[in-house]
C-alpha cells in the first residue's frame, strides 16, 4: 500500500470477511489479480482489529504483525431497555439489508408454522421486500433514528444464516442490538452466534426447522421467559459488547502503535 511504502503506520478494522469478495470470486481473473489484495493490506498494517476469531485467524494467516479482537458494540446510552410490547400478536423481528434478506427463506417453513392462526407476525426492518407466503409481515424502512424503537417493538429478534465462509465472517451486530434492548434472540448456530447466544439463557440456537418452531412457540407462550432471557442478554451486552467497554480498549491499542 502507499502508506506502507511511505513508512506511515496504519490501522485497519474488519467486521466482515471482505477478502472473500476477491479470493472466492466466481471469475478466475478476479481471484488471480485481486485474491491477495486484502492479505497485503493486513500484512503491512501496524494493527489489524477484527470482530471475530475467523477474521483474526485469516489476518494472522496473511502475515499481520499485530491482531487485536474487539467485538461489534453498541452505545448503552442509546439502547434503552423498554418493557415487552403489549401487542397480543407475537412479533418476530428481523433487522438487516436487502443483501441478507434472502436468509429468511432458510426459516420460511418455521415462520409459516408459527404464524398460522394469526398468533404471530414478522416485522422486517431494512428489507426491500421478500416474498414469504403464509407469513403475515410488515416491511419498515431502516433509519438510524428509528432502529432502536423498531427493535423495542419486537418480542424476539432473529438472525437466520447459512453455514458459509461469508457468514463465518459476520460479527453478530444485529443480535447484539436486540439483546441490548433486552429482547431474546434466535439464530442459526453459525459463527459468532454460538458465542453471543448462550442457548436457553439469553436466546436459542436453532438449526433445523423443528428447532426454530420450538423456540418460537416457547417464547410466544411464556412472557416471563422472554423477560428473563432479555435481561440476561442485556447483561451480557453490558459486560462484553458495549462502547463503554470497547472504547478504552481501542484507545489503549492506538496509543501503543
Amino acid at each position: 500500500t502507499i502508506l506502507y511504502h511511505l513508512n506511515i503506520p496504519y490501522v485497519v478494522d474488519y467486521d466482515d470477511a471482505v477478502f472473500h469478495r476477491y479470493n472466492m470470486h466466481p471469475r478466475a481473473v478476479v481471484r488471480f489479480l485481486l485474491g491477495g489484495k486484502i492479505d497485503a493490506v493486513m500484512r503491512h498494517a501496524a494493527l489489524v482489529i477484527v470482530g471475530n476469531e475467523y477474521l483474526g485467524n485469516y489476518a494472522r494467516g496473511a502475515g499481520a504483525k499485530q491482531v487485536a479482537y474487539i467485538p461489534s458494540v453498541i452505545d448503552l446510552d442509546r439502547y434503552q431497555v423498554m418493557p415487552q410490547p403489549e401487542n397480543p400478536v407475537f412479533t418476530i423481528g428481523w433487522i438487516g439489508t436487502p443483501a441478507t434478506e434472502k436468509y429468511l427463506h432458510l426459516i420460511h417453513r418455521a415462520l409459516s408454522e408459527v404464524c398460522k392462526n394469526g398468533t404471530a407476525r414478522l416485522i422486517l426492518v431494512g428489507s426491500s421486500h421478500t416474498e414469504l407466503p403464509g407469513v403475515p409481515m410488515e416491511v419498515h424502512a431502516w433509519s438510524e433514528e428509528t432502529e432502536v424503537a423498531e427493535i423495542q417493538g419486537f418480542h424476539v429478534g432473529i438472525m437466520p444464516m447459512p453455514d458459509s465462509a461469508w457468514a463465518q465472517g459476520k460479527c453478530g451486530y444485529k443480535l447484539i442490538q436486540c439483546m441490548a434492548c433486552a429482547r431474546p434472540v434466535i439464530a442459526s448456530p453459525v459463527g459468532v452466534a454460538q458465542g453471543i447466544i448462550e442457548d436457553s439463557k439469553n436466546g436459542f440456537l436453532a438449526a433445523a426447522t423443528a428447532d426454530w418452531v420450538k423456540a418460537f412457540c416457547v417464547l410466544r407462550e411464556d412472557r416471563r421467559l422472554r423477560e428473563g432471557m432479555g435481561k440476561a442478554g442485556r447483561a451480557k451486552v453490558e459486560r462484553h459488547y458495549s462502547l463503554q467497554i470497547a472504547a478504552p480498549m481501542l484507545l489503549s491499542l492506538l496509543r501503543s502503535i
